[in-house]
């Protein structure tokens, strides 16, 4: 039955809804089928909903119109986070994305010195060296486990780039580190919040823990030394202020952005092989393309050469998107398109669902690169068709390096296999926290 979720002051509409399962409401039809479930509030109640998220009520926008309203946030009303706090705060407390108002924008241009194109540059070139000790290590077979397999090499390229590696540390360690770092993710949208033994929540609570453990155990020498790792730059930089990161900041930020540099990079690079598994001839596109750059080892700016490769991660991020939706809570009563969004109310922003709208993207569920080529550009229609990296001044910072790490790894990929997926394979995505496929992406892979 549809309720209001609050009454409206006088020229502003209640904000439609349902509160659905006692307690846990609707996140049991999300987890098991995002788009269906969305798409069925959308054409019951619009684009401003509201539902019951484990025992609390949540305002859903979708469609670009709503999700853009709430990104740019003209009357900034809705807070990161607060947002965010209610989902992961235990686990990823004050990362960049936790931030807000004058601490946000201090941290963030602090941290946007280890983003530069300089330095884009130089990462890049430090990722070769182990992509290639990590790719020797796997043995082309019908049945290959390809997201495990990529999971383990984006963590070593984290670990590598971000840390200067992690000396000293034993596979066994980093499989801690690897497990940590899962605890934390799906806690965030754990039903039973609460450190019980056995739950999602206390794994994160215990993940984190180990996190904190593990970079601080490595701080000093960082602090000490004059390294170009990321972790380096983030004990020695300074903004033109004279600003700097604190000892616990540096931890925080190191924590947030190793789970988001590699867990987002290995869902798009899963799927990406998955699409061009099934697509043979997007996959000899790109190897040709990858061929005629005539280096395994090419530069940032040379990975600009790689066009149908730009296509095709546009596109699996359309499918699949790592983060499919952003969090806010409402500082202040405000309104989004016309409906009352009262104080305190949390907000879920779903960009996967504008992905996959009809409206936006004919034939939607198809895998069609081209929509993204200079001829057709479908995600212009709106501003906001397209958002991944979600928008306004929390737009995601490592944007540019999270391109230039999957098309670097992509790149080794189509130089050294072939691969094979089955056309009516489907992968059976896990949507209870960051999407991943529960059968670990399963693909015929063969030597060149």
């Amino acid at each position: 039955m549809t309720k209001m979720l609050a009454p409206p002051p006088p020229g502003l509409a209640p904000v439609p809804g349902d509160s659905g399962l006692p307690y846990v409401g609707y996140a049991l039809k999300y987890m098991r089928d995002p788009i269906a479930a969305y798409t069925h509030r959308y054409h019951e109640h619009g684009p401003v909903s509201w539902f019951r998220f484990a025992g609390r009520p949540w305002v859903v926008l979708l469609g670009p119109d709503a999700v853009g309203a709430a990104l740019q946030n003209r009357d900034r009303a809705l807070l990161n986070g607060p947002g965010w706090r209610a989902l992961i705060g235990p686990f990823f407390d004050r990362g960049l994305m936790l931030l807000d108002g004058d601490e946000h924008t201090a941290h963030r241009r602090i941290m946007s010195q280890a983003f530069t194109r300089d330095r884009l540059s130089l990462y890049t070139d430090r990722m070769h060296p182990s992509i290639e000790r990590t790719l020797d290590g796997w043995t082309p077979r019908d049945d290959f486990r390809v997201y495990p397999a990529l999971k383990e090499l984006t963590l070593g390229l984290a670990t590598e780039i971000f840390m200067g590696g992690a000396e000293g540390s034993s596979d066994r360690e980093m499989d801690e580190v690897n497990r940590a770092f899962i605890g934390c993710v799906q806690a965030a949208t754990a039903i039973v919040r609460y450190p019980l033994p056995g739950t999602r929540w206390r794994r994160g609570i215990v993940g984190r823990a180990r996190l904190e453990k593990f970079f601080r155990h490595y701080l000093p020498a960082r602090r000490a030394g004059d390294g170009d790792d990321i972790f380096s730059v983030f004990c020695h930089v300074e903004s033109e202020e004279g600003e700097r990161f604190s000892d616990d900041d540096v931890v925080n930020h190191m924590i947030f952005l190793m789970m988001a540099a590699h867990d987002t990079s290995t869902i798009t690079l899963s799927t990406a092989m998955q699409y061009l598994g099934q697509f043979p001839e997007w996959q000899q596109r790109c190897r040709e393309e990858s061929d005629a750059l005539g280096t395994t080892t090419p530069s940032f700016d040379r990975l600009d050469e790689l066009t149908s490769l730009d296509l095709v991660i546009k596109e699996c991020q359309r499918l699949v998107t790592p983060v499919p939706g952003v969090v806010r809570r409402a500082a202040k009563d405000t309104e989004i398109l016309g409906h009352f969004v009262p104080k305190g109310i949390l907000l879920n922003l779903g960009m996967h669902f504008s992905h996959h709208m009809p409206e936006l993207w004919p034939d939607p569920e198809r895998f069609d690169p081209e929509r993204f080529s200079p001829e057709r550009r479908e995600d212009k229609v709106h501003k906001y068709a397209w958002a991944p990296f979600g928008g306004g001044a929390h737009r995601c910072l490592g944007m540019h390096f999270s391109g230039a790490e999957i098309k670097t790894v992509l790149h080794h990929l189509l130089l050294r296999f072939r691969w094979h997926v089955p056309a009516d394979y489907v992968a059976p995505m896990n949507f209870t926290s960051l999407p991943f496929p529960n059968d670990g992406g399963p693909i015929h892979l063969l030597p060149r």
